[in-house]
C-alpha cells in the first residue's frame, strides 16, 4: 500500500512528537547522546508511572501510600514545574494482593497504558509475579514497596528494585537488640506464610545462631486466614519471653489484640514495621500497645520531634491542599511522600531521560538525601549493593506515638553487605 506524501510527514511528526523513531515494540526511541535508549511513557513535557497496591483485600492498609505518592507529585507538578519540566502522571492499579492480578495489572500498564515505569508494586508476593515480565519487557520496576532481600541480590532482574530497608537487615536489628536486652530469651515468632514472612524469619534464625537466643515455638498464617487466634493461643502455651511478630497490617492488628487478651502471657512485643503504622495500633487500643518495639527509618508525622522541621511542614501542608479529606499523621502517606522525592531525585540524577537511565540511575545512588528519612539514613546503592536504604532506628511505643531510641544502625557497617 502507498503511502501519500501528507501521511508520511504526518507520520514522522507524530514519531517526532513521541520522543524517536519506533523500536518495534509499540515503544519510542532516543536520538543523539541517549540513542537508542528507550522513551515509552516520556515526552518532553510529561512522564508516566504506573503503580500496583492493594487498595482491597486483607492488605488494603497500604492503599494509603499511593495517595502520599500522588500528593507529592501534584504538588511538584503545580509548584516546580514537574521534574525536570514533566509532569507526572501517576496511574495506581488494584491488585487485591493477589499475584495473578497483579501480573494481569502490570501487562494492563505496560501494554495498554503504555507507562514509562512500574513505580512502586506493593508485596513481595505481587512482585516476585511480576518482576520477570517487567525485566523481559526491559521496563524499570524501581522502588518496590517490599523489603524482600532479592530485589538488592539478585542479578537476573537488573530492572527491578527496592527502596526500604530489606527484611533480612530489619531482623539483624531486631537479633542485635535482644543479644544487648535479652541475652536469653525466648521468642515465639508469628508469620506471613509466603516470601515476606520467610525473608524476615529467615533472617532473624540466622543472625541469632550461635547466641543464648532461642525459638521457642513458630506458627505461620496465610493471608487468607480469617483470624489468627488459634496462633497466638498456640505460641502463649510456649511461654516464650518475648514475640516476634512478622505480618501485614490486618494480621498486626489481630495478634496484638490477642496479646491483650492473654493476660497470663506478656512477652516483649516485636512488630515489624511494615504494620508498626499508627493505624494497625489504634484499633487495639493504645493503652494496649505500651511497650511494643519497632524498627523506622522515615520520620513520624505523629512525634512532635519533627513539629517544626521544615520537610515534614511542607509535607503536612501539602498533603492537605493536595489530597484534602486525609490525615496528614497516617504514616503511610508519609512514606508515600518519601519514596516519591526518592524518584523525583533519582529521575533528576539520570544520565538520560529513558528508561534505560533511570535503570542505571536507582542502581548508582551515593549518598542521596531524602528529607524526609531519618537524619543519618540516606538513598546508597553501587557496584554489588543494590540496596537503597540499609539503616533503621529501634524505636518502642509510648502514650500515643512511637519514640526512637539507641543511634541509626548502619546495617552496612553493622553487619557486613548482604548478598545473594
Amino acid at each position: 500500500m502507498r503511502v501519500s506524501a501528507i501521511g508520511a510527514a504526518a507520520l514522522l511528526l507524530l514519531v517526532a512528537a513521541c520522543g524517536g523513531r519506533d523500536s518495534g515494540d509499540s515503544g519510542t526511541t532516543a536520538s543523539g547522546q541517549c540513542q537508542g535508549q528507550q522513551t515509552t511513557g516520556i515526552t518532553d513535557k510529561t512522564i508516566k508511572l504506573g503503580g500496583i497496591y492493594p487498595l482491597s483485600g486483607p492488605a488494603s492498609a497500604y492503599g494509603d501510600i499511593p495517595k502520599g505518592i500522588k500528593a507529592y507529585f501534584d504538588y511538584v507538578n503545580a509548584e516546580k514545574g514537574g521534574i525536570g519540566g514533566r509532569k507526572v502522571e501517576f496511574v495506581v492499579r488494584d491488585d487485591g494482593y493477589q499475584p495473578p492480578k497483579a501480573v494481569e495489572e502490570a501487562r494492563r500498564l505496560v501494554e495498554q497504558e503504555q507507562v514509562f515505569a512500574l513505580f512502586q508494586t506493593l508485596g513481595t508476593p505481587s512482585t516476585t509475579a511480576t518482576w520477570d515480565y517487567t525485566n523481559q519487557r526491559k521496563v524499570p520496576q524501581v522502588f518496590v514497596a517490599t523489603g524482600a532481600s532479592k530485589w538488592g541480590t539478585d542479578t537476573a532482574h537488573p530492572w527491578t528494585i527496592g527502596w526500604q530497608p530489606n527484611y533480612v537487615s530489619e531482623a539483624r536489628v531486631y537479633a542485635q537488640y535482644l543479644k544487648q536486652e535479652k541475652p536469653q530469651a525466648k521468642v515465639a515468632v508469628l508469620y506471613q506464610n509466603d516470601d515476606f514472612g520467610k525473608d524476615l524469619y529467615g533472617g532473624f534464625k540466622r543472625a541469632v545462631e550461635g547466641s543464648g537466643i532461642t525459638i521457642a515455638a513458630e506458627q505461620s498464617y496465610e493471608v487468607t486466614d480469617p483470624s489468627i487466634d488459634p496462633q497466638m493461643r498456640n505460641l502463649a502455651e510456649s511461654k516464650a519471653d518475648v514475640l516476634l511478630d512478622i505480618t501485614t497490617p490486618k494480621f498486626g492488628s489481630q495478634a496484638l489484640a490477642a496479646d491483650t487478651r492473654n493476660t497470663s502471657w506478656n512477652p516483649l512485643h516485636i512488630i515489624n514495621n511494615v504494620s508498626a503504622s499508627i493505624t494497625v495500633l489504634k484499633p487495639v487500643g493504645f493503652e494496649n500497645v505500651q511497650g511494643i518495639v519497632s524498627a523506622s527509618y522515615y520520620k513520624d508525622p505523629n512525634d512532635p520531634t519533627w513539629q517544626s522541621d521544615p520537610e515534614m511542614v511542607l509535607y503536612k501542608q501539602k498533603m492537605q491542599q493536595y489530597a484534602p479529606g486525609t490525615d496528614p499523621n497516617v504514616p503511610f502517606f508519609t512514606f508515600g511522600w518519601a519514596v516519591a522525592n526518592s524518584f523525583h531525585k533519582a529521575m533528576e540524577a539520570a544520565k538520560c531521560p529513558t528508561r534505560e537511565g533511570l535503570r542505571d540511575s536507582v542502581r548508582n545512588l551515593q549518598n542521596v538525601k531524602i528529607d524526609m528519612l531519618l537524619p543519618g539514613v540516606t538513598l546508597e546503592t553501587g557496584q554489588g549493593d543494590g540496596f537503597p536504604i540499609e539503616s533503621m532506628q529501634l524505636m518502642t511505643f509510648k502514650g500515643e506515638r512511637w519514640e526512637l531510641f539507641g543511634d541509626v544502625i548502619d546495617t552496612r557497617k553493622a553487619f557486613g553487605p548482604l548478598t545473594g
